[in-house]
């Protein structure tokens, strides 16, 4: 697994639009190498304005859309449609503005879809698309991930001493009882995000300097699961000043 590199910048709409920049080159790069490319989407503030920049670029049409595979890192377990969902807002701030194609779309499923209330057959069936997806083993190697962190240093929806934290051996797992609403998710585990060649957690805001200064650190990944989050060619935290203001996380660069 790759070191955690920090790229700071001075404004989360700075971050935004750099991220976007570096978005279409490593996706145009990879549809170089091997004609197609794959991305890991993710949620929040921040993961929304990367999506909105990565729309409005002006560089954005160097990638074939058409031939980008799109998967999830996590999801609420909400109804279809609820904004509250990260597919929503993908859709939205992205994915319904670009000629993607839909059969390459991978959203986790919805509390009102085939597996009903089941979070746990949901997480199961994400986990058959990966495989299948794969090829070789039972995740793909994505090109990018991206991920956001929160403050206690959870990402994706693997939060602290949690069961999903511990988990080694599955894919994709149900999350209960999330110490943030709505309670109920599904989530790539540490052992899939790893399969990604490269790995960028995005974040902004002081409350989540912490969490950034104890990754840098090299934090235990039980306590900090955001720094259990590795690339195998790179891991890059890309936050903004605010979130780099403690002396561990390093100066800009």
């Amino acid at each position: 697994m790759s070191r955690a590199e920090l790229m700071v910048h001075r404004s989360g709409e700075q971050l935004a639009e750099a991220v976007a920049a570096r978005l279409v080159t490593v996706l145009s790069e990879a549809q170089e190498l091997r004609g197609r490319a794959s991305l890991v989407l993710t949620g929040g503030r921040t993961g929304g304005a990367v999506l909105t920049a990565l729309r409005t670029t002006l560089a954005r049409d160097a990638v074939d859309w058409s031939a980008v595979d799109f998967y999830w890192g996590d999801e609420r377990f909400l109804p279809s449609g609820d904004e509250e969902r990260n597919e929503t807002l993908a859709r939205a701030n992205l994915l319904d503005h670009l000629p993607v194609d839909p059969a390459r779309v991978y959203p986790m499923a919805a509390s009102d879809g085939p597996f009903g209330a089941d979070p746990d057959a949901a997480a199961a069936d994400y986990a058959r698309v990966l495989a299948e997806a794969a090829g070789e083993g039972d995740v793909p190697v994505f090109d990018v991930c991206l991920l956001g962190v929160g403050e206690e240093g959870h990402t994706a929806s693997i939060f602290p001493d949690s069961p999903a934290v511990h988990e080694h051996e599955r894919s994709v797992v149900a999350v209960r009882d999330c110490p943030k609403p709505p309670p109920t998710r599904i989530s790539l585990t540490l052992r899939a995000i790893r399969s990604s060649a490269q790995v960028w957690l995005l974040t902004t805001g002081a409350g989540k300097a912490e969490a950034v200064a104890a990754a840098m650190r090299d934090a235990d990944e039980v306590t900090v699961p955001a720094a259990g989050a590795r690339g195998r060619d790179r891991t890059l935290w890309i936050v903004d000043s605010a979130a780099a203001a403690l002396p561990d996380s390093g100066p800009p660069r």
